[in-house]
């Protein structure tokens, strides 16, 4: 594509109008030759610094906030802002030819995105999916490296779904990806919020600075969808410009819950919007669902589909992969793995599955290492809260001693009374609850949800799939004749 072209949006030169090859801003990668580097400034690495080294294997030209004085720069504001637009143009404004609804909040982002794929496929839309645990094109899976893409990865992503002639994009727009302007030229038809609890203040310092990074997206959304049940949901709604509806399960609003019943194989409820009455029925368990559910027909009806079409639809619909899941025992115990990491998603999924369980709900969890030490203590007492008895484990350690990081979690249950069990391995806890399982208990393996993998000391990733762990401790048990 001709620089011009890619650049029109964002800056004017007077460099001649050169067929640019690629464009990157990562120093790791092999680079074309005629290539475009944008310097961005990381927390560790200042891209200007790489500048002269990235003209010498190949690039054309140098995007960079300062003069660094090159013959082939162009220089302009914020090259963090200007890198997803330039990517925007070079993969041809793919974004421009899909219809996109975004998902931001702290929990419950992979459920409604999700469940509004398969809704709207269910319609016989061709869907494209961005998210937590894979990306999605029709019924095509590709894996992904974080929630929300960088820049490059993402416009590369729009452009294939638009070619493959996708009518909408469901996307999980996480805060780190609207802090960084990752989603920068993009904008979406509905924006969805559902809910704000204690997490990644590692990355954002204070509450009101995440609260702020998830407002991004409600600056480039036509339509907001806003949970006011949530306080930061009613503060959205006071602050942001955009036309919104509101969901609750509790209060007046434009889409409501009554007559909740909550059981351990899901909710039932009549949803009203205040002229219309329809019983939902929806497969996955706790009031939270419901929340979730309701956000799913708010969005489904500002796309302008009927709400009794996708109340049906949803009634159809199975369980999420990593999120209150089932795994299967053929035992007189029940396993659950769910990707509850916060203090609000574990009080979410435990109370949950106490309120409908026969038996001792035991909880088995961790914390990851190199994030917000401070949840640490307040998963555990959440979890100590809701559950009858508690495994303390690992979850992805990181760079941190496993040892560490738990005796950060102990901390939260001090002066509690659940009793509880320290096994640093987790495979070795997971087998250990498989073991000490009694008849009627619920396991609830919380914390990895669908990932696959652990990461260790180092950014190493070792494969670990808990379904798989937990097929191999019940194997155990039938060999030993159990």
């Amino acid at each position: 594509m001709k620089l011009y072209d890619i650049i029109k949006d964002v800056a004017k030169t007077s460099l001649p109008d050169m067929e640019i090859s690629d464009v990157t801003s990562d120093t790791r990668k092999a680079v074309k030759a005629g290539s475009m580097f944008v310097c961005i400034k990381g927390k560790t690495f200042d891209g200007h610094d790489a500048a002269k080294d990235m003209i010498e294997k190949g690039c054309a030209v140098v995007v960079c906030e300062r003069d660094l004085g090159l013959d082939c720069q162009i220089i302009v504001e914020n090259t963090r802002e200007a890198f997803p637009l330039l990517c925007a143009a070079f993969f041809g404004h793919p974004e421009k030819e899909l219809t996109l609804i975004g998902v931001t909040g702290t929990n419950g982002k992979t459920t409604i995105t999700t469940v509004i794929k398969k809704v709207l496929s269910s319609f016989g839309c061709k869907v494209g999916l961005i998210g937590t645990c894979q990306n999605e094109i029709g019924d095509d899976v590709y894996p992904t490296a974080r929630t929300t893409p960088e820049p490059y990865d993402l416009y590369e992503l729009f452009r294939k779904m638009a070619d493959e002639k996708c009518d909408y994009v469901v996307m999980e727009a996480s805060s780190q990806g609207l802090e960084q302007k990752r989603l920068s030229g993009c904008h979406y038809k509905v924006g969805v919020f559902t809910n704000l609890t204690q997490d990644h203040l590692d990355v954002h310092g204070t509450m009101e600075n995440y609260y702020q990074a998830k407002k991004i997206l409600f600056t480039i959304s036509d339509n907001a969808i806003i949970n006011i049940d949530d306080e930061y949901g009613r503060r959205y709604l006071k602050e942001i410009s955009c036309p919104a509806k509101t969901y609750s399960c509790c209060t007046k609003a434009d889409f409501r819950a009554e007559d909740i019943l909550l059981s351990a194989s899901g909710v039932k409820y009549v949803f009203t919007d205040g002229k219309i009455k329809h019983n939902v029925s929806f497969n996955m368990p706790g009031l939270f669902n419901v929340s979730n559910s309701l956000a799913v027909i708010a969005c489904c009806e500002t796309l302008g589909f009927d709400v009794d079409k996708t109340i049906r639809a949803l009634g159809t619909m199975q369980g999420v992969r990593g999120r209150a899941e089932i795994v299967p025992t053929g035992r007189d115990f029940t396993v659950i793995c769910d990707y509850a990491h916060t203090p609000d998603a574990l009080v979410n999924v435990l109370s949950a599955i106490k309120n409908s369980a026969s038996g001792k709900v035991k909880c088995l969890f961790g914390c990851g290492g190199n994030r917000d030490a401070s949840k640490r203590s307040l998963m555990a007492a959440a979890a100590a809260d809701n559950a009858d008895f508690l495994i303390v484990t690992s979850d992805n350690p990181r760079n941190e001693d496993p040892q560490d990081i738990i005796n950060d979690v102990l901390v939260g249950l001090e002066g509690k009374t659940t009793p509880y069990i320290t096994i640093v391995d987790r495979r070795e806890a997971i087998h250990w609850a498989i073991h000490h399982a009694e008849k009627d208990d619920i396991i609830v393996l919380a914390g990895k949800g669908h990932e696959d993998y652990q990461i260790l000391a180092g950014g190493v990733k070792i494969h670990f799939d808990e379904r798989e762990v937990v097929a191999d401790a019940l194997k155990e048990l039938e060999a030993e004749g159990r």
